[in-house]
């Protein structure tokens, strides 16, 4: 393998390794426990997982989705998010580290600033991958991830000249201020609440790894997916509008959509008319 494909893989390697951390911190935030101790085991008969059991895709493949000392069936959402991640990483590093410029010899700063921005971006994703499964099945999002993330997102600002601290905060303020407006705008027009405080956190932590300008997009495209995905689903269920859809997941994928492709998006729908 060339050298660029050799860290291709090793980026890949990188997010799925991390994604089997983030499983544990799916399965144990909701509940509070510890995502550091005790060791993986299995949820029923509470057997060790050992390291060879403890493969990234490779293991759930191998042992056939089931335990290896009492068979219970494993959930997929094992492998899932670990591929999931792994191509997240893998993305990223295409992003940052196009083939062209990485063959070429590129300046050592531009490999430094590159590797910068991964770094960040990827600790970006992760958390919104433990966000987006941890709100699918228990319609919460934890502080424990976007309390963190808000402070992150705000220091890593100052090293980041695209972005700036005060573009951080004014994300932050601008993240949670809109949703708080548009949970109580819902609240006043439908008697009810409609949104959790989980998610002004979310768009917030987006705000401050992000900026104030991309949330717009976020909510716009969030909203979209949201609104399609949530009619379709009550259509097919025969369910009212009482059907309760996590918003998390929306927001998440509209912030990751934006990551790769906003601005390409933008600039797309600016120039359309012309």
């Amino acid at each position: 393998m060339t050298p660029y494909i050799t860290y291709a893989v090793f980026a890949f390697l990188l997010g799925a390794v991390v994604g089997s951390f983030l499983n544990v911190c799916i399965c144990r935030m909701p509940s509070e426990e510890s995502v550091v101790s005790p060791p993986s085991h299995c949820p029923k008969c509470d057997y060790r997982i050992r390291w060879y059991d403890n493969i990234p895709i490779v293991s759930y493949l191998l042992l056939g989705g089931k335990c290896r000392s009492c068979g219970a069936p494993i959930s997929l959402q094992y492998p899932l998010v670990e591929l999931l991640n792994g191509l997240l990483s893998l993305a990223l590093f295409f992003k940052f580290f196009p083939r062209p410029l990485f063959e070429e010899g590129a300046p050592v700063q531009f490999l430094f600033t590159g590797l910068f921005y991964f770094s960040v971006l990827f600790v970006f994703c992760s958390a919104l991958v433990v966000v987006t499964f941890i709100d699918l099945e228990h319609q919460i999002i934890p502080d424990r991830i976007t309390l963190p993330g808000i402070v992150l997102g705000f220091i890593v600002s100052f090293f980041i000249p695209q972005l700036g601290w005060l573009n951080s905060l004014i994300g932050i303020v601008a993240g949670g201020g809109s949703l708080l407006l548009i949970a109580w705008i819902y609240q006043v027009v439908a008697k009810k609440d409609g949104m959790g405080g989980g998610d002004v956190k979310l768009l917030a932590m987006m705000g401050a790894f992000l900026g104030w300008k991309p949330i717009l997009f976020i909510i716009f495209v969030s909203s979209l997916l949201g609104s399609v995905i949530g009619i379709t689903l009550m259509l097919i269920r025969k369910k009212d509008s009482t059907l309760a859809i996590p918003f998390g997941p929306f927001l998440a994928g509209a912030a990751v959509l934006y990551v790769f492709y906003g601005r390409r998006i933008i600039n797309w729908y600016m120039t359309m008319g012309s």
